[in-house]
């Protein structure tokens, strides 16, 4: 078992009002980071786009079902993927149904895009027994266009992902076996959120943050980031129906941020 400080309470007090400074601080700067958000140019997007859902094409003004804003997660199951969503992202994905209702009395329509064909999407969304909006953006640019996703020559033009494909740690050839696909393919995949507004029928563009950003985690690591213990800092992740059977749920678990 690790090490820990042990104390008194005036002791832990103490050490928690130092602690409390900073996290004022923390707020502080994330209010002013949301500022700053918020005030990132609108973009319009003129350029048309077909997208397979469960209810046939849609635009990607459809997509708001009505709502002024547009906030979807990227999950990473490419047309490559044999046999499923990334891990990582699933476990994202497992937490999002239950925000839905919250975000769409409040303007905001929750969805996700993959690249996989929808058939695919269909059949995984029921075996996790999600129920938000999943949308294919196979044959389309619009993944490339908003950069969700990379073309085979953009992945060849960046090192760090040519350095994982040439060298895989042994957690990323896991997880190229869990989604069943070769690295070069499955990496070319983008786990990120994006965001659109619609305003007098235009569509803009206002917003976009990618993996490793602590945002594009699930939800439950910020949850651990406040228990006592340090999980593992291999980024591994299973998904909720694949977890090893016979293994007590501690510490030694990770969570993956993409």
């Amino acid at each position: 078992m690790a090490e820990h400080n042990v104390g008194t309470r005036e002791e832990w007090q103490a050490a928690r009002d130092q602690l409390a400074k900073l996290e004022a601080e923390q707020a502080e700067l994330a209010a002013t980071v949301t500022k700053k958000r918020r005030e990132l140019p609108w973009v319009r997007v003129d350029k048309e786009y077909d997208f397979d859902t469960e209810a046939g094409k849609k635009s990607l003004a459809e997509l708001f079902d009505g709502r002024s804003q547009l906030l979807a997660y990227n999950i990473m199951y490419g047309p490559d993927y044999e046999i499923g969503a990334c891990p990582g992202c699933s476990n994202l994905g497992d937490e999002l149904d239950a925000t839905r209702v919250h975000l769409e009395h409040r303007d905001v329509t929750l969805i996700c895009f993959s690249r996989a064909p929808i058939e695919r999407l269909i059949a995984y969304k029921e075996r996790m027994g999600w129920t938000f909006p999943w949308v294919s953006t196979y044959a389309t640019d619009f993944p490339f266009d908003f950069g969700l996703a990379l073309t085979p020559e953009q992945a060849e033009q960046i090192p760090e992902v040519q350095g994982m494909v040439d060298s895989p740690p042994g957690w990323l050839e896991e997880w190229s076996r869990q989604v069943g696909a070769e690295l070069k393919d499955a990496l070319r995949e983008g786990p990120g959120f994006i965001a659109f507004a619609r305003d007098n029928d235009a569509v803009y563009h206002t917003y976009t943050v990618m993996a490793p950003d602590p945002f594009v985690a699930p939800y439950h690591s910020f949850l651990l980031e406040r228990a006592p213990k340090r999980p593992s800092e291999e980024p591994r992740a299973w998904r909720k129906d694949e977890y090893p059977e016979g293994e007590l749920s501690t510490g030694d678990s990770a969570i993956s941020r993409s």
